[in-house]
Formats: structure tokens, C-alpha cells, sequence
């Protein structure tokens, strides 16, 4: 009769650590949509600027009509994208268009002294550093899930339940690439 008991004692264990296990992914899978959902909002609020602001630049520097059209195209492409490595892959090249924008908006000294562009390069500013943090909110989350999702033995229940790593959302940004120049005077 003892050996049943520990036998039921020891299954009732391993049932509550799977349901644990369980409970703990779904909680983990519901906080990468969550923190999904920050970076989508951000983002929105970056698109929603993006056309004053090329509008802005538009008044100063009409003949840059190339340089407008790439930053139109890549804010359509970012805001169509569906997927993460989509939305990175469109945000690298929004990015890209933007830096192009804003060598322009360097050209003119008019432009840079305008109220209205440096408040809207000031609004632009505070999203980036707004999709910053949401981004590594989301990556944070995405972490801890996909560990769990490889990690044994709450893998055995992952796979058997389906769940799925997410995939990280990480921006290329060419300035962090470049050495930086030290000058001495």
C-alpha cells in the first residue's frame, strides 16, 4: 500500500510541476504579445511624424524629390510589415531613409534653425528612444520565454503543447558600427 501512495504522490508531483510549467509559458507567450503590442504603438506614433517631417524638409529643399520618395516607401513597407523579421527588416531600411533625410535637412541652415524642424526632430527623438526601451522589454520577454522553451525538461512540455520560440527584434543602426574619430586638439 505504501509504494502506491508514493508511487500517486510522486505523479501528482510531476502533474503540478507540468501544469506549472505550462502556466508559466502561456504567461511568457501573453507578455511577448504584450510587449509586441508597445513596440506596434511606438512605431505608429514614428510613422504618424514622419510625413510632417518630410513635409518640413519638402519647404526648404524641393529638388531632394529622391530622397522623399525613399522615405515615403520605406514608411509604407515598416507599416505593412506583418512579421517580426519583417518589421525589422523594413525599420533597418525606414532607418536608412531617415539618416538620408536628415544629411539633407544638414544642408540647409534655414531648415536646422527652423522651430518647427527641430521640434519635430525633437518628437522623433523622444519615440526612438521610447522604441528603444520597448524593444528591449520585448527582447527581455522573448528571452526568458525561448530559454524556457529550450530549457529541459519544461521543453518536453513546450514541444508537446506547441509552443514556438519568438524571434528577437533588433534593429541595425550603421552609427553604432562606425569607429568612433578621436580628435586632440
Amino acid at each position: 500500500m505504501l509504494p502506491l501512495l508514493v508511487l500517486l504522490a510522486l505523479v501528482a508531483l510531476i502533474a503540478l510541476y507540468a501544469v506549472a510549467i505550462y502556466n508559466k509559458l502561456v504567461k511568457l507567450k501573453n507578455l511577448v504579445a504584450e510587449a509586441w503590442s508597445g513596440i506596434d504603438v511606438q512605431l505608429k506614433k514614428r510613422y504618424d511624424l514622419i510625413p510632417n517631417l518630410v513635409e518640413t524638409v519638402k519647404g526648404y529643399a524641393a529638388h531632394e524629390k529622391e530622397t522623399f520618395e525613399n522615405v515615403t516607401k520605406a514608411r509604407a513597407a515598416a507599416q505593412q510589415a506583418t512579421t517580426v523579421e519583417g518589421q525589422q527588416a523594413a525599420e533597418n531600411k525606414l532607418n536608412g531613409a531617415l539618416m538620408n533625410l536628415m544629411a539633407v535637412a544638414e544642408r540647409y541652415p534655414d531648415l536646422k534653425a527652423s522651430t518647427n524642424f527641430l521640434e519635430l526632430q525633437n518628437m522623433l527623438s523622444v519615440v526612438e528612444g521610447d522604441i528603444e526601451k520597448s524593444r528591449r522589454y520585448y527582447n527581455g520577454n522573448v528571452r526568458e520565454q525561448n530559454t524556457l522553451i529550450e530549457s529541459f525538461p519544461s521543453n518536453l512540455i513546450a514541444n508537446a503543447f506547441g509552443f514556438a520560440k519568438s524571434a528577437f527584434f533588433e534593429l541595425d543602426n550603421p552609427a553604432h558600427k562606425e569607429n568612433p574619430t578621436v580628435k586632440f586638439a
